[in-house]
């Protein structure tokens, strides 16, 4: 379906007063950080293609800059004192001020599903949602598995990884060999399938199966993760810098040789750890973007939206608090270019006030 229908003159002049207001919108917050714009607390709406426009953020004459906020944790594998310190120190020596430290032990995160919702748009189809409510697309696993999805159902014969291991009396590790020999198909973004046994059970076909792996380093009383919250000036250090330079790339040995996940893995013996850093198990996670590090922040740490400075200026625009409690789960939405795709991957990398307009954009078209 069309966002824009322009077939009639009544929805074109809906969609010329969208891109009027889009325009003001920009206007306004150029003014607003050159401070000539005062703070008046009103609205500007709107009638777009069907939708009603947002709040636009004003700005006093001597607007108050955010600040740039992420969340950083050292993940379980990594989680030594030697470790801890080796981040604190990086972090306030790039000028980073650390706003606070918490411990979370494995069996909070099991009770509480912290990583399952850290990693939802995976953990779903995994752990969370049962195998009748998972969006299974039926027209492509007919297609690919030669018979149909409600059959399946019917037969009792699908499952998330969380009850397959259950089914099979397995472990998670051994639900993973198997998965790793199975022929697994992508549904969509994080969404797999795969028909499998362990220990000569009947068959199944389990969805996201490899995420069982991933949870269990995180989960059990002998897992812990140190949290920070920490904050900086985006005209000092980028969001970019902050991810490549300071935190380091995915894999360790593509970072830079003083980022932290270059240093982890150059020091992983003196440092205290039982393995070699790699791709996944690689010392610390960091937020890809403020949205990111408010929706972990909501979650690891029960914040409370209002509390968080970016939090407010994003109720202040005008994207409701229902909004931003579901994009924090990473849903597809339309984007500007007319095609669909994750609300994270759209913010990654962008400063505070960026990832506020840009929100601000996303949120009008969708």
């Amino acid at each position: 379906m069309s966002i824009f229908h322009l077939d009639t003159n009544k929805n074109a002049h809906r969609c010329w007063k969208y891109v009027a207001s889009v325009l003001l919108l920009h206007a306004i917050s150029i003014m607003a950080t050159m401070g000539h714009v005062q703070a008046t607390g009103s609205k500007m709406a709107a009638d777009t293609c069907g939708a009603t426009t947002s709040p636009i953020i004003t700005s006093s004459s001597t607007p108050q800059k955010l600040l740039n906020s992420a969340f950083v944790f050292v993940k379980p594998h990594a989680n030594t004192e030697k470790v801890r310190d080796l981040v604190t120190k990086k972090l306030e020596s790039e000028g980073m001020n650390i706003l606070s430290q918490v411990d979370i032990g494995g069996e909070e995160i099991d009770s509480k599903g912290l990583i399952d919702q850290h990693y939802y748009s995976i953990a779903s189809k995994a752990t969370i949602l049962s195998a009748e409510k998972i969006p299974v697309p039926r027209e492509l696993f007919q297609e690919t598995f030669g018979e149909q999805w409600e059959n399946v159902l019917e037969e009792d014969r699908a499952s998330n990884a969380v009850d397959a291991c259950k089914r099979f009396r397995c472990s998670p590790e051994e639900l993973n060999e198997a998965w790793r020999s199975a022929r697994a198909v992508k549904f969509g973004g994080g969404f797999y399938c795969a028909k499998l046994s362990v220990n000569d059970n009947p068959e199944l076909y389990v969805f996201n199966a490899f995420f069982m792996t991933m949870r269990s380093k995180f989960v059990g009383k002998d897992n812990e993760i140190r949290c920070f919250v920490v904050e900086w000036d985006a005209n000092k250090l980028s969001w970019s810098s902050f991810r490549h330079d300071v935190l380091g790339p995915t894999d360790p040995n593509q970072a830079p040789p003083n980022s932290i996940r270059r240093s982890i893995l150059n020091q992983h013996k003196e440092l205290g750890l039982l393995s070699v850093p790699n791709n996944s198990d690689n010392g610390v996670h960091a937020s890809a973007s403020p949205f990111e590090a408010l929706a972990e922040k909501l979650n690891w740490l029960s914040l409370e939206l209002e509390s968080d400075e970016f939090g407010k200026a994003l109720l202040d625009a005008g994207i409701s608090k229902s909004r931003i409690e579901e994009w924090s789960h990473d849903p597809q939405i339309n984007l500007p270019d007319s095609s669909t795709g994750s609300v994270f991957d759209e913010l990654e990398d962008l400063d505070t006030s960026d990832c506020v307009h840009k929100l601000i954009e996303l949120n009008n078209l969708n």
